[in-house]
Parts: structure tokens; sequence; C-alpha cells
């Protein structure tokens, strides 16, 4: 009997364990986590209206499941959306796991409606609109599991493995990986070596700059991806409905002039709350979720633009810190905000003049100051062209009341090397999820998993 280590108990971790059990895996099976059980993650902020810095590690970005936890629990159905693991894999692999795997969150009680799936005349009226502004509608069918049906959910997961013989070890965080001539022999827990046949990195998005460190410390083989830097805007489900109601979540793309960077939204929430997330080194970033039964008046979203360095510059991971660290100093350790309006007149927004229009923010301890300062110009530049043409999609998306958050950061430029087999420069090392640059979201991750579990048994035939 081989021993499979997994670190991590984010949704790629989790679903390798799972599609272990459902081939008949024999094989010893250890997730490690530096988080807490899922029924155990309760973010303070509920009950004290505002962040308190949970030691050592946030709730909300850390614990079985993963950030997925706290998240609006979207499932992109497309093999368009969620990374680049179809340039790894194929397209028409890439889309059978994600229908394979969807299937098993169906089977662990997932809403079995999905949005987005048939091409209305409701839709082809937003595509429309959005090849007149210049931007991309991607298709891609959503199915919407709610921030708190996530968390029933993905208890069951936990449950099922644990009483299927997974050991999962919670609050222990991973230090090292051990490699002795070119070969992954184990990992160090605590100062403690656990040796393992087969070590799986999957320490997901908060683990991004973690395993990038270990890929520089030991050798193995990664290029610098894209890193996305950009702001959670927030405005009046009114403003939003005629695509919130066709759509649920409008994935759009375009590279705005002068700079031609890639924009796009990213994790729309129609009736959501805009949250913050915690990182290590106290590092606090802007987020935003959605429930099933609690709605609030404002639809929020991502709107992300990506960057690629090469030479002389190799570390877009630190890149983004920096961004998010000088508008973190600017909002005195909280989230910035901003009205669109205040920036385009050229001033900062002040605490008072939040309360004077229509729109309310959702995140309650948000600062009110000048998110320009913070954020560099060719990125603020090219978010803010985006905006404009989104507002051609959605008119009075670009109103002088919609609210602009910073930063918003999405950890996982670096991609490491790996082929078909998912297996690393290192013999019998492993990496999944979007720590490894591979994936981006919930499905993508969760179908990464599948497809490793698949992998690892093949190996044994």
């Amino acid at each position: 009997m081989k021993n499979i280590l997994i670190v991590g108990a984010g949704p790629a971790g989790i679903f390798t364990a799972l599609e272990l059990i459902k081939l008949g895996c024999k094989d010893k099976i250890t997730i490690v986590e530096q988080g807490s059980k899922i029924e155990n993650r309760v973010c303070p902020k509920t009950k004290t209206k505002e962040c308190v810095h949970c030691k050592p590690y946030c709730h909300i970005t850390s614990g079985f499941s993963g950030a997925g936890a706290f998240s609006d629990g979207k499932l992109s159905l497309s093999h368009e959306v969620g990374g680049s693991l179809p340039d790894l894999l194929g397209p028409a692999t890439v889309q059978d796991l994600i229908d394979y795997t969807d299937k098993i969150y169906l089977d662990f009680g997932a809403d079995p409606s999905v949005v987005g799936a048939v091409q209305t005349p409701e839709i082809k009226e937003i595509r429309k609109s959005a090849t007149i502004a210049g931007l991309k509608l991607v298709n891609c069918p959503i199915r919407h599991l709610g921030t708190e049906k996530a968390h029933q959910l993905y208890y069951d997961i936990e449950m099922f493995l644990l009483n299927n013989g997974v050991e999962i070890l919670f609050n222990k965080h991973c230090e090292d990986v051990i490699i002795e001539d070119g070969v992954c022999k184990g990992v160090i827990v605590k100062g403690e070596k656990m040796y393992a046949d087969k070590i799986i990195l999957a320490s997901g998005r908060k683990g991004a700059d973690w395993l990038d460190e270990l890929c520089r410390i030991h050798g193995i083989a990664r290029e610098a991806g894209v890193v996305d830097i950009g702001v959670r805007v927030e405005c009046r489900n009114e403003v939003m409905e005629k695509v919130n109601e066709a759509l649920y979540e409008s994935k759009l793309i375009g590279w705005p002039k002068p700079f031609c960077n890639k924009v796009r939204t990213f994790c729309q929430n129609p009736g959501g709350f805009v949250a913050q997330e915690n990182y290590d080194n106290n590092l606090a970033v802007v987020n935003g979720h959605s429930y099933k039964e609690l709605k609030s008046d404002n639809t929020n979203l991502a709107i992300l633009c990506s960057h690629r360095f090469t030479y002389p510059f190799d570390d877009p991971i630190a890149y983004a810190k920096r961004v998010g660290e000088m508008a973190n100093m600017l909002g005195n350790g909280h989230i910035l905000v901003q009205r669109l309006g205040d920036i385009k007149a050229g001033k900062r927004t002040w605490q008072e003049e939040l309360s004077r229009t229509n729109l309310k923010p959702t995140l309650t301890d948000a600062v009110a100051g000048d998110i320009t300062v913070a954020i560099p110009y060719r990125t603020l530049t090219s978010i803010l062209s985006f905006i404009e043409q989104l507002d051609i999609v959605v008119p009075g998306f670009a109103s002088d009341e919609t609210l602009l958050y910073a930063p918003e950061l999405k950890f996982y430029s670096n991609r490491v090397r790996m082929d078909k087999s998912l297996t690393t420069s290192v013999k019998n090392l492993h990496c999944l999820g979007d720590s490894s640059g591979w994936t981006r979201g919930l499905m993508m991750a969760s179908a990464m998993g599948v497809y490793m579990a698949r992998q690892l048994m093949n190996e044994g035939k």
C-alpha cells in the first residue's frame, strides 16, 4: 500500500481524494491543511462588523474547501473559463472533466438549475451590445451554489472523506518539501518530516506565493505567468438587472486602448456583498460573494487587468503584493473605496459623501479615500476605459455613484511546468489548482483534482 499526501484541502486537493475513493483506491490518503474544519470556519466580522485580522490564519481564505467556503460558490461549466488547463490537457478533455465533476457537485446537493445555458434573445441582445462596445461576451453556463449552500455541500464532502478513511490533519502548516536526488520524498509539517510515495501540492490561491518560493528554492521548473490587479465594482441592482436576469454572471473581456492589456469581469454577485480577505503578513484584499437567500440592493463584480512580466523582472506575485500594500497603507489596514465620479473629478472620496447617494456600500468598514494613488497608472487607465465600454452594455454602470474598492488581487501568476500526468520536474511531485497557475476558480480546480486522481490510479495498473 502506497502513501498519498496532499497539501491543501481546497477544491483541487478535495476532489483528488474524492475521486481516488470513487475509483476504489486502497492507498493511504492524507491531507494536510493549515486551516480549520469547515464547521469551525466562522468569520468574526458578522458580529464585530469589522475585520479583526484573525490569527494565525484568516477563516475566509484558509480551511477545508479553501476560499470556496466563503465565496459566491459559482461553478463555471465551460472549459473556456477558469484558467489555462485546456492548453495542457486539451479543450475536449477538460470539458469532459468539467461535466463529470459537475455531476459530483450535484450528487452532494448543488442546485440543479443552470443560468446561461440557453442562448435566449436577451443574451443575444447583450452580446450585440458587447460587440458594439468592443467587448467579447464569453459563453459560460453557471451553476450557483450560494455562500451558505456551499458551506453545507463542502461539509458533506468533508464527512464523506473522513468516513472513507482519508486522514485530514487540520491546523498544520506545511513548511517545505523533502527532495533527495531529484525525487520528492515527503514534506515538513511544523518541523516534523512526513514521508509519502506521492506528494501533491494543492495550496490554493492563498498558497501561490508559498509554492512560488518552494520552486525558487528547490529549482522546480516554473514560469512567470500573468498577474491580475484590479478593483471590485459595486452598483445598484437596478443598473445590472438585465444582465443579472439573463446571465447571472456576465463574463466580458476587452483590450482597451491605449495599452491593450487584457481586462475582464470576474465573480459577479447579484444582490451580493463586498467582502474582505486577509492574506499572510496582514495583506487585506477585496472580494465578493452572494447568498441564495440573503440579498442586498447591490451587485458587485471584479474588473481585473492582466499583466505579464518578462526580463529582467519575473516575480509578478511580489509586484501585486506591493500594489496591495500601498492600498492597505492608504486605508490604514482597511479596504479603500472611492466613487467613480470622484475619480473622474480628480478628487478623493470622503466618508460622509458615501451616504448622500442611492448606493450604500455593503462593505461597511471600507475606508473612503483615493485608489488612484495606489493603483498603477497603466492598470487604472485600462480599467477606467473598460468601464466606459461596459457602460454601453449596461447603461448606468459608469455613473458617478458607482463604487470602486481596492485592492482586488489574484495570486495565481506562478505557473509550474508539468507534463500531462501533472508531474513536475521533480519525480513524485505534482501541483494542482490555482497555486499551480493552471486553474482559476472552483470548477477548474476541482476538475484538475479529478484528473490527478485518475493519473495516480493509472500509474498503479
